[in-house]
This record gives C-alpha cells, sequence and structure tokens, in this order.
C-alpha cells in the first residue's frame, strides 16, 4: 500500500500564521509527499507570499471565501482526485511539531486505524489543551491527565492535523461545504462513526492551536456547557450547525433540541443576565438549523 500523503492547509486572511503553519509542515521529520494550500480568496497578500515564499506548495485560490468547510471540502477532493493514500488536513493556525505526521502514519498502521488524530495543545502553555476532552465524565483542559499509552478510539479533533486514508472519502463523502464553519468537523465525524471507521486520538502526538477556553462557558461544574464567541458571525454558525446536525444524524433530536434551549435559557438569562437579544438570536438561528435552512450570515442578517 502507497504511504503518499498530500497537507491540506485551508487559510483565509492569516498570512502570518500560515507562514508558521508551511515551516512546521515543511520541516517534518517525515515530510508530506505534497502540499496543497487551499486559500478562501483572503485579501490581506497571502497569495503574493505563498508565490515568494513557498513556491514548491501548490495552491489552489477559491473565488470567495466559502469557509473551512468549503475549503475542506475542495482541499480534500482535490488530494483524494490526485490518488494520495493518506490526506493530512490542517487548519492555517494549527501548527504540528516536528515528529508529528511520523507519529501519525505509525500509528495509523500499529492500530489499523482509517483516521489518526492528534491533541491539540494551547500555544500559550503546552501544557494544557487547546479544546478539552472528557476525562472520568468531566471536562479537562490538562494535557497529562489525558496522556496515556493507548488511543483513545472512537474519538478525533477533525481539520486539526488529523490524518484520513483516502477510503474515508470512498465511504463517507466530503465535508458539508453549506455549513461554512463551526460544526462541519462534527457533521463529518458523525457520518465517519456511522460508517463504522476506526479512529482515534493519539495522545502523545501533538499540534500547537490558540485555546478554545475563551469560549466555553460551564453551567455546572464541567458536565455542561454552552460555545459562545460573542461574535454574531461566529454563533451564527455555531448556534444553526448544531441544531441541523441534531436534526439529521439523531432519533432523539427532539430531546436534544429541548435540551439546547434549556441550555441556552440558562446561559443568556441567568448567566448573561437577562440578555434576552441573545436568547432570541440563539433561537432564530437554531430554528434555521431545525428546518434544514442552511442559509448564509449574509442572508439571515438581511432578514433580522
Amino acid at each position: 500500500m502507497s504511504e503518499k500523503v498530500c497537507a491540506v492547509i485551508v487559510t483565509y486572511n492569516r498570512k502570518d500564521l500560515l507562514r508558521e503553519c508551511l515551516n512546521a509542515v515543511l520541516s517534518q521529520t517525515r515530510p508530506p509527499d505534497h502540499v496543497l494550500v487551499v486559500d478562501n480568496a483572503s485579501t490581506d497578500g497571502t497569495p503574493e507570499m505563498l508565490r515568494a515564499e513557498f513556491p514548491q506548495v501548490e495552491v489552489l485560490r477559491l473565488p470567495e471565501n466559502q469557509g473551512g468547510a468549503g475549503g475542506f471540502h475542495e482541499g480534500m477532493k482535490r488530494a483524494y482526485e490526485e490518488g494520495y493514500e493518506w490526506i493530512w488536513v490542517l487548519d492555517d493556525d494549527t501548527i504540528p511539531e516536528a515528529t508529528t505526521l511520523f507519529f501519525l502514519l505509525e500509528g495509523a498502521k500499529r492500530y489499523n486505524l482509517d483516521i489518526a488524530s492528534p491533541i491539540a495543545v494551547s500555544y500559550d502553555d503546552p501544557e494544557k489543551l487547546a479544546f478539552p476532552l472528557l476525562n472520568r465524565g468531566m471536562l479537562t483542559y490538562d494535557w497529562r491527565s489525558v496522556l496515556q499509552n493507548e488511543p483513545r478510539l472512537g474519538q478525533n479533533l477533525l481539520f486539526l492535523g488529523v490524518l484520513l486514508n483516502r477510503h474515508v472519502v470512498e465511504r463517507v463523502g466530503l465535508p458539508d461545504p453549506r455549513l461554512f464553519i463551526r460544526g462541519d468537523e462534527v457533521e463529518y465525524n458523525r457520518r465517519i462513526l456511522r460508517a463504522g471507521l476506526r479512529t482515534a486520538i493519539l495522545p502523545w502526538v501533538r499540534v500547537r492551536h490558540p485555546s478554545f477556553s475563551g469560549e466555553l462557558f460551564f453551567l455546572s461544574g464541567r458536565r455542561f456547557a454552552v460555545v459562545y464567541s460573542g461574535s454574531q458571525f461566529k454563533d451564527f454558525y455555531n448556534f444553526r450547525n448544531r441544531m441541523y446536525i441534531f436534526r439529521k444524524h439523531s432519533r432523539l433530536w427532539p430531546v436534544w433540541a429541548l435540551l439546547e434551549a434549556i441550555r441556552h435559557a440558562l446561559f443568556f438569562l441567568l448567566l448573561r443576565r437577562w440578555d434576552w437579544p441573545g436568547f432570541v438570536f440563539w433561537a432564530k438561528a437554531a430554528y434555521l438549523g431545525l428546518r434544514g435552512r442552511l442559509i448564509p450570515y449574509k442572508d439571515f442578517a438581511k432578514e433580522n
């Protein structure tokens, strides 16, 4: 079996982060065989920087910003069509360690994985996770508390340096570009798990990523939380896409929808001290998701 790897990096108006990401990808002890940068119509000089500093990478420039979901859709499609056995998928703010790809390939073979995922640790504190993981029923940011010598089977952190075999695309297709951002990885993972593909986080393999902790608000200890960025653009896609995923992938979606309503009522009306406009915004976005009406934010803003 071929081990040829194509790294797919999606970027939008973050050329300094992209430069750091590319330098880390190209400096791997086991470098990828090909690097594809999907540029979501950046306007900050990204194309010029790529031509001047990274002439060895392929650039797929999209005619408009299609979000992470659209970028990964197009990049993974290109890598698959070009025949690569493995697709290494990274956002532009994901910085792999020098041995990340080597150990992902090694772990995928050792544990017979279709998808091998690294742990994402914080830029500022590599002892802290960038995204919390469950440990004994509680969410934790402590990397060492989840460090173990065995893979965390059935889990992954999609698009943060995850390594996918090409038959993942054959079995479940590509990410849904309509989701744009926030939740596209969750929806894709639901398809992966439903197809019975073998996926795992390898806790000893790391990438660095900005911490998510500033957007996670706990409601009860560390068991229940709400994701809230304060940006209507980001929150619209998060609220809408979560409900869409529940409706599409769960038979118990009415129960999940009710729990989401309770959770966000507690957050906006208690934790945020009667933020009624915030709760109404959540309800409108969530209703679109339940109906499967995946309109872009600009159209939602015009209607509201």
